[in-house]
């Protein structure tokens, strides 16, 4: 059954505070999605806190981090007419419900919302303090007002995007042959371009992205980047992640990407105390 609302996806794995968080920025919406779907990756079981609108939490546990197959997995269940896609370490502004509705009702298209970083110590979440604390990023931007195409796919993210449920099933979802972490989303919005769904940047809406630690580059998912990197080349004639790729050639763990081609040579895999110095504590994006 498929209702003319809007649906909030979400994926979770071991991040309680940061659910509760964004479970926080929709009920404070001054529109609430017709359901929240949490896929949840997590060995044991999320904590899902109370809310003012359904909450369908679908357990999907197991190793690494099966990103295309669990948004696939949770639009399956979403049962509304537009989907928001909102990674779990984002906290929504109150209007992000009403204003990427509206962006989809108008426009059949992947609609993207700005992102604003948060530092580390946030304590105050008030959209007020989020929005003096944010700070924006740098590759991207964002119209002052209205909305805006953007010809290049690879600057689609999926930390906070809308797209029609009929838009979606059409373009068959997130392929997951591409397994873990890596590339899934990239190809789903050059797949989205070559589909006639372009990429739009909406000046309606804000999310904030809560702090966290991340790698750089990001060495814990080594062997799914190699792999998901081939698996695009291949199919899209140029290398994704390209940025990651040469830092993992820099230090030895594989050769140079090839102009010709789509096989990646792996020399080795990094230890892990060379996973360790590569975590950023402090870094906000």
């Amino acid at each position: 059954m498929v209702e003319p609302g809007t649906a909030v996806l979400t994926l979770v794995k071991g991040r309680d505070g940061h659910l509760a968080n964004l479970v926080a920025g929709l009920a404070r919406g001054t529109r609430h999605p017709a359901r929240l779907v949490v896929a949840d990756m997590g060995e044991g079981p999320a904590a899902i806190p109370p809310a003012p609108f359904p909450v369908v939490h679908h357990r999907m546990p197991g190793p690494g981090l099966p990103l295309a197959r669990a948004r696939n997995a949770a639009a399956a269940l979403a049962e509304a007419g537009t989907l928001v896609f909102l990674d779990v370490d984002c906290i929504p502004a109150a209007g992000l419900v009403a204003a990427l509705s509206a962006d989809s009702g108008a426009h059949d298209a992947l609609i993207c919302p700005e992102i604003r970083y948060l530092p580390p110590g946030v304590a105050d979440l008030s959209e007020p303090a989020l929005l003096a604390a944010g700070q924006r990023h740098g590759d991207r931007r964002f119209p002052a007002e209205g909305i805006a195409p953007e010809p290049n796919a690879g600057l689609f993210w999926s930390l906070a995007f809308a797209v029609r449920r009929s838009s979606f099933l059409r373009l068959g979802g997130f392929d997951e042959r591409f397994t873990g972490y890596g590339a899934e989303d990239t190809d789903f919005a050059f797949r989205a371009r070559d589909a006639g769904i372009p990429l739009l940047l909406t000046a309606s809406t804000l999310a904030f992205h809560q702090h966290h630690p991340v790698h750089e580059p990001p060495l814990q998912h080594f062997a799914d980047i190699v792999a998901n990197a081939a698996r695009f080349r291949a199919r899209h004639g140029l290398w994704p992640m390209d940025g990651w790729l040469d830092a993992f050639a820099r230090m030895g763990l594989i050769e140079p990407p090839p102009a010709e081609g789509a096989a990646l040579r792996v020399i080795r895999a990094p230890t892990p105390e060379e996973v360790a110095a590569a975590r950023r504590p402090d870094r906000a994006y």
